[in-house]
């Protein structure tokens, strides 16, 4: 009698192939949300401190005589949108710490909210405390730009450069997350089965 063929279909002996059991355990679980918490306090406080340089660079600009009506409009909207952006930064997101006693299935809610916390943060953080520091220093650089390009070109590079690896590490940091979210996935689909 010849062999089934569907037997030897690399699908059908890929999906066939034994999966290892889930390795999180609830310590595991706590350990990877107090050090997940801990780095959103972390991310948040020194969120707090993203309007000083926007106000640095808007005295500095004053001190120059950077006196132009539009320049400081910009100054202006730059320091109000960046306090303003704190609130919108830090609005519920302080949360409470893992229960002691908590089971399997909380742990894994709970870690799945804490990293949901972190993906919102991410994304709070970019227009409300990135955004104002590239308009203050928008506003700081367009006028100097007038005055001499070629003098301004290392600042310039030097901008481009923060800019570039802003947007690379915010990356990363999204896509951390993501294989965190696909991890938890992945453990509560065998928790199902």
């Amino acid at each position: 009698m010849p062999d089934d063929p569907s037997e030897n279909d690399l699908k059908t002996i890929w999906r066939n192939q034994p999966t290892e059991p889930s390795t999180m355990t609830l310590k595991l679980i706590r350990n990877k949300v107090q050090e997940l918490h801990a780095k959103t306090r972390w991310e948040l406080i020194r969120s707090t401190s993203s309007p000083l340089p926007v106000i640095a660079i808007s005295v500095y600009a004053w001190i120059a005589e950077f006196r132009d009506p539009i320049v400081l409009t910009a100054f202006i909207v730059a320091i109000v949108w960046s306090l303003v952006g704190q609130y919108f930064i830090h609005r519920g997101m302080w949360s409470a710490k893992l229960p002691g006693d908590a089971a399997l299935s909380t742990g894994l809610q709970f870690y799945r909210q804490e990293v949901e916390r972190r993906r919102y943060l991410f994304n709070r953080v970019m227009p409300w405390a990135f955004g104002p520091t590239v308009l203050a220093l928008g506003a700081f650089t367009l006028p100097l730009m007038t005055i001499s390009i070629p003098k301004m070109m290392p600042f310039l590079v030097l901008l481009g450069i923060w800019f570039v690896a802003m947007f690379f590490v915010r990356m990363g940091q999204q896509q951390e997350l993501q294989r965190e979210i696909d991890a938890l996935n992945d453990i509560e689909s065998e928790n199902r089965q």
